[in-house]
């Protein structure tokens, strides 16, 4: 049996379900450490490492693990993806380096950044692995390679916060941990998916990727020539962080890093609903391309709208705990001074059944290939995340800033609606012809 046959969606979306569950937990777990070991301003601290770093590796990233995964024409070798990434990579530690001299921060803040940054780092190479064992549907070695980077990541963190009593220390233990991960895990699985591909019989397969190695390649045109197709997406990317992460800023400028901590404790729960919705989003990707890419319409809306209803049902299921049991889930979770902030908790979970649903759909425009006109329909979903924040949170405070995540989210679920049956009416006028 060929070690690198592709997994059935089933089969897929189980692991994938499993593998996010588990690092999206631990990912919970480190915020509630945080919590309970420290305090909501170090839980600030952190989480502003992330919301600085987040858009700018975004960009760099360009997407293209995304790209790979539905490169269903096999355009690029993998060389051709991990040498990029190694360029953007390098650009997103100056970008961020830069940031973070200029924002004045308190030393022990920017060093936070500075750390958090080096761990997206490596970070972004293993996505790069990750991107290539998607395309070839073996979303189990994505899944271990995350259950095995939570726990160490919630350990090495713990041990450093617990040890130091500073989180830069903790930050640190994550450094560590990711480097570990990609060393020991991603790349020996990225390089058994090349080795695999190569012992396949010829006839079996179409795969650009026979031939490649673990070695960058650095050809100038293929790389300009992806650059400019992977923008577009890279661009759309930061844009979408960036409006997650826009009332972090106004929160940290307006109240300081201790609400934001709160904030940021409580946001951590929209990623509950949020796992299952990216293992669905993932596991399905390829296949909503393929549909696409062999004109199949009404496969492609189909499978489209059962994620949607999908998202839906989680959606309304996350709001109604929230209403019925939040104080005492923030208790539970946190400390009694989180449960002092009950309706912020309902506002954000309104906030995260939006965001379900523009995820889907957000995944049914990559799949489609709809990469340009992202760039104006998250430029607006920035934007009104932006002016939301300005006007609510000074008002509204905390709460201010849930609203203004549920208009931001609004707004990208009614245009991207339009995109996407756009793109249907586009397909059914291709069957005809």
């Amino acid at each position: 049996m060929d070690k690198s046959k592709p997994l059935t969606l089933r089969r897929n979306f189980s692991w994938t379900f499993i593998g996010n569950a588990v690092y999206a937990a631990c990912q919970w777990g480190m915020v509630m450490m945080l919590a309970k070991l420290g305090s909501p301003e170090m839980v600030g601290q952190f989480t502003l490492g992330f919301a600085i770093t987040a858009p700018v590796f975004m960009f760099t990233n360009l997407q293209l693990r995304v790209i790979q995964a539905t490169d269903a024409k096999q355009q690029y070798q993998f060389g051709d993806y991990l040498g990029l990434r190694l360029i953007a990579t390098g650009i997103g530690l100056l970008v961020t380096a830069a940031i973070t001299f200029k924002s004045g921060y308190r030393p022990e803040t920017a060093l936070v950044v500075l750390l958090v940054g080096l761990a997206k780092a490596l970070e972004s190479i293993s996505d790069v692995f990750y991107g290539l064992i998607q395309q070839h549907e073996r979303m189990d070695r994505i899944a271990r390679s995350l259950m095995i980077k939570g726990p160490l990541s919630l350990l090495l963190l713990g041990i450093g916060v617990y040890v130091s009593g500073n989180v830069v220390w903790g930050v640190l233990g994550l450094v560590v941990a990711w480097g570990a991960i990609l060393l020991g895990h991603d790349v020996p699985n990225g390089a058994k998916i090349l080795k695999d591909l190569q012992l396949m019989p010829s006839e079996n397969h179409h795969s650009q990727n026979i031939g490649s190695t673990l070695q960058p390649r650095w050809d100038r045109k293929t790389i300009v020539k992806l650059i400019k197709y992977a923008a577009p997406l890279g661009f759309v990317m930061m844009l979408i962080s960036l409006n997650s992460n826009v009332p972090r800023y106004f929160i940290e400028s307006h109240l300081g890093e201790r609400e934001l901590g709160v904030f940021a404790a409580m946001a951590y729960l929209m990623v509950l609903g949020g796992m299952v919705v990216n293992a669905l989003g993932e596991s399905a990707s390829p296949r909503l391309a393929k549909y696409y890419a062999n004109r199949n319409a009404i496969a492609f809306r189909t499978l489209l709208l059962k994620l949607v209803g999908i998202a839906t049902v989680i959606g309304t299921i996350t709001v109604l705990i929230s209403l019925v049991g939040g104080k005492q889930i923030l208790t539970l979770l946190y400390n009694p001074e989180y449960a002092q902030h009950t309706n912020l908790f309902v506002w954000l979970m309104v906030a995260a059944g939006v965001g379900y649903v523009s995820a889907f759909l957000g995944y049914g425009m990559t799949t489609a290939q709809y990469f340009r006109i992202q760039i104006p329909l998250f430029s607006a979903v920035t934007g009104a995340s932006a002016l939301g924040s300005m006007f609510l949170i000074p008002a509204y405070g905390l709460q201010g800033a849930a609203i203004a995540l549920i208009v931001s989210s609004g707004v990208q679920v009614v245009i991207s609606w339009g995109i996407i049956l756009h793109a249907l009416n586009k397909l059914s006028r291709l069957q005809e012809t």
